[in-house]
């Protein structure tokens, strides 16, 4: 081999290195996404049997609703996520409240409307929404009926209809069957490959709400940039591993996850398809 052609030869050679050097990196970054680490996670969890019950309306006594807060105070002025529970048959006198809320059923039936109208029967997974001022009513049926309220400022108070107003909102009310699912090809929210499904339900005041479907035999991460999340099981029941110490907890209709920073939140749902109610100022990237 004369000096040409062995100088050719090691060019081409050191080219065909590099190129499988800089292939090599570029799959094993792929892989490594959805092993990627946060250096101080702030993942919490909490499950349905650790939520504590009181009165919603303790001027009912025993007629009133249970409540358990999830994240904020009922009773200061902060964002608020809490569970309501109802007793079968339950039916609320005519009120209205201090401050719009947003709702999900979790579990049962459950109708809010106008005292005058018909009852219109919303199943789990179904979302409302209660303006500030504006008189209604709430009813249940069902052996057990549970709802998630949220509000982005409190108290959340209960008011008499004689103090009623139009602060200009409208109600909402989408039952399950109407939600609007978006796809890896709908929304760049997603992986190209992710089998999830997302429904942008409102957005105000820097946050937003969305629902997150994910199907049977799941086993990925999300992944969140903002400083407030918080995520409710809604249907199904979910393994969530803390990264704090690699524990897996069982989260069923009722439990949440959050974090404060950044974080990854690795998901495995093995038998059932698992909706979930999610509040972020951030975004968020599904697997």
């Amino acid at each position: 081999m004369d000096f040409k052609k062995a100088y050719l030869w090691l060019i081409l050679s050191t080219l065909t290195l590099v190129s499988c050097q800089n292939e090599s990196q570029t799959k094993s970054e792929k892989e490594n996404i959805g092993s990627e680490e946060i250096e101080h996670p702030t993942n919490k969890v909490l499950l349905s049997s650790e939520v504590k019950w009181e009165k919603l309306n303790p001027a009912r006594g025993d007629q009133s609703p249970q409540a358990g807060t999830i994240w904020g105070d009922r009773k200061g002025e902060v964002p608020t996520g809490f569970l309501a529970k109802f007793t079968d048959g339950f039916s609320s006198p005519p009120h209205i409240h201090n401050a719009t809320y947003r709702a999900v059923v979790i579990k049962g039936s459950i109708h809010n409307d106008d005292p005058n109208a018909a009852n219109m029967w919303m199943k789990p997974g179904s979302f409302w929404t209660q303006p500030k001022g504006e008189s209604h009513i709430t009813s249940a049926k069902g052996e057990e009926n549970i709802a998630l309220v949220e509000i982005d400022k409190g108290p959340y108070l209960v008011q008499p209809i004689e103090e009623a107003y139009d602060n200009g909102e409208r109600p909402i009310n989408i039952d399950v069957s109407n939600i609007v699912w978006l796809d890896s090809k709908k929304s760049n929210w997603m992986n190209a490959k992710s089998k999830a499904k997302i429904s942008f339900l409102w957005e105000a005041n820097g946050a937003k709400g969305l629902f997150v479907k994910l199907p049977k035999g799941y086993n990925g991460s999300i992944k969140t940039d903002g400083t407030v999340l918080h995520a409710v099981v809604i249907q199904g029941e979910l393994n969530y591993t803390l990264p704090q110490n690699h524990e897996t907890k069982v989260l069923d209709a009722g439990s949440s996850f959050s974090a404060t920073s950044k974080a990854i939140h690795t998901l495995a749902n093995e038998n059932n398809e698992v909706l979930l109610y999610i509040r972020t100022n951030g975004s968020i990237k599904m697997d």
